[in-house]
């Protein structure tokens, strides 16, 4: 009997956490600025403090970060956004320019030559 009990609690627990979950969209969103550890740092930790986020992972190589986030607490604008105040391209979202200033010289783009 307790068994039975065990089992169909278990089950009501699965079911509640399914439906939980519906509530939570993925995003892939191209931060093509990103050039180092220090930049995966700083979006990783900023993002991980932000309302309505559940985790994040910032790919330095792909120069993609994936954000996990609650639909009823935040949107994929609001986390462009949040990138972008930090000194981030994210998608269409360009970066904060006096955030961008303040990034550390192996946070920033590397220069284009000037064309004669």
């Amino acid at each position: 009997m307790k068994a039975l009990q065990i089992f169909i609690i278990a089950i009501a627990g699965l079911a509640f956490s399914a439906k939980a979950q519906k509530g939570i969209t993925k995003s892939v969103i191209q931060t093509a600025s990103v050039q180092c550890g220090m930049c995966k740092k700083k979006i990783e930790n900023y993002l991980s403090h932000q309302d309505g986020i559940k985790s994040v992972t910032v790919d330095v190589k792909k120069k993609q970060t994936t954000v996990l986030w609650i639909n009823e607490r935040t949107n994929i604008e609001n986390v462009k956004t949040h990138i972008a105040n930090i000194g981030y391209d994210a998608d269409d979202v360009t970066a904060d320019v006096e955030a961008y200033k303040k990034l550390p010289v192996c946070c920033k783009k590397p220069e284009e030559p000037v064309k004669n």
